[in-house]
């Protein structure tokens, strides 16, 4: 397997022995690309990490109160049925 580092080393010294007309046209290149891509990305329904991650607390949060909820319903439920069966039994 080769190293990392050693193929790095070999790219920086490529990088260098090119001419700085062809360095520049492929750093144009990759920063046309850059715009391109981030101006498609900006077009897409997307949202942050950050917001994404609020989201998910925020339904977190969510399923929890609702659990309760439906645990406290059974409770409710429990409680009434004996009365109801009481009542109907008259």
């Amino acid at each position: 397997m080769l190293d990392p580092k050693k193929l790095e080393d070999i790219a920086k010294q490529i990088q260098n022995s090119m001419p700085s007309s062809i360095k520049n046209m492929g750093e144009e290149a990759e920063k046309r690309i850059r715009t391109v891509l981030q101006a498609q990305l900006g077009k897409l329904d997307m949202v942050t990490r950050e917001e994404f991650d609020v989201q998910t607390k925020v339904l977190l949060r969510t399923r929890e109160k609702l659990n309760e909820m439906e645990a406290k319903l059974i409770l409710l439920e429990e409680q009434l049925k004996p009365a109801n069966d009481d009542s109907t039994q008259s």
